[in-house]
């Protein structure tokens, strides 16, 4: 794929977040993507969010857990940037109408106070340059028309990101076992999914380790005070106005989000 074509579809994606519109699958339009070609199209696309002037605050591991890859036919991880245009607060209603076919998952966050460059980043690495973790809604948000994705749409798409929540709590990951804690997700008071750290690749430390090893090859690192969202716990579920959700997770806590 020439870069003339790399850098026309990342501007088409980049203008179907800021018009809220969708877009055909990339794979359906060229069928000869490859994942390399889809990181290409997403960096155009992150590229022309910072000209507009956000900026990079963290990265997100998409597509770990097993629900994940069964509800979207995409069976191996990805990887995504997180912004600072992306963030609310605890408990903030979110204006549906700045969101296409938002979908929320219950996930942990890692706060990092030091920098982390792989390859050769073991979970020992990650949790020595963890300084908190805290639990966290990504709402996930695609511009791909229904939701029609392959893995090089999700990851041409910056790894399906829409917006993130973070707790109020954060907790030292050295006193709690990531891969035991529990998660239940709640969506207007119900009971919609349950879960576990384990979820995420076995542990959320191994979506960390992975994510770090995997960007460190590409020459980039994960660095000092960024937030990484380690990936859904359960399966994600569709957010419409007047909806509430609310993530409880074993030792960390809990966290909130409403949609307006």
């Amino acid at each position: 794929m020439d870069k003339e074509l790399i850098t026309q579809l990342g501007d088409e994606l980049y203008q179907a977040l800021t018009g809220r519109t969708v877009v055909d699958p990339l794979t359906s339009r060229h069928p000869g993507i490859t994942i390399e070609n889809a990181y290409h199209i997403q960096q155009r696309m992150i590229e022309r969010r910072v000209q507009a002037g956000e900026r990079i605050i963290g990265k997100k591991i998409g597509v770990t857990s097993r629900a994940v890859m069964n509800m979207l036919g995409v069976y191996q991880p990805d990887f995504g940037y997180m912004l600072d245009g992306m963030i609310y607060n605890e408990g903030e209603a979110i204006d549906i109408g700045t969101l296409i076919q938002p979908k929320a998952e219950g996930e942990i966050a890692f706060i990092l106070k030091k920098d982390l460059m792989g390859p050769g980043i073991s979970n020992a690495d990650v949790l020595a340059a963890t300084e908190c973790v805290m639990p966290c809604f990504e709402i996930v948000d695609s511009r791909i028309r229904d939701w029609k994705i392959k893995v090089q749409d999700t990851v041409a798409d910056n790894a399906s990101c829409g917006v993130f929540v973070l707790g109020d709590q954060a907790v030292d990951p050295r006193k709690i076992d990531l891969s035991l804690c529990g998660m239940v997700l709640e969506k207007n008071g119900e009971i919609v999914a349950t879960g576990a750290g384990a979820a995420a690749l076995g542990s959320p430390l191994n979506a960390v380790t992975w994510l770090a090893n995997t960007m460190g090859r590409l020459g980039i690192p994960l660095k000092a005070g960024e937030v990484i969202l380690s990936g859904a716990l359960a399966a994600m579920f569709p957010a419409q106005a007047g909806d509430n959700f609310r993530v409880s997770i074993g030792g960390l806590g809990s966290c909130s989000v409403r949609f307006n």
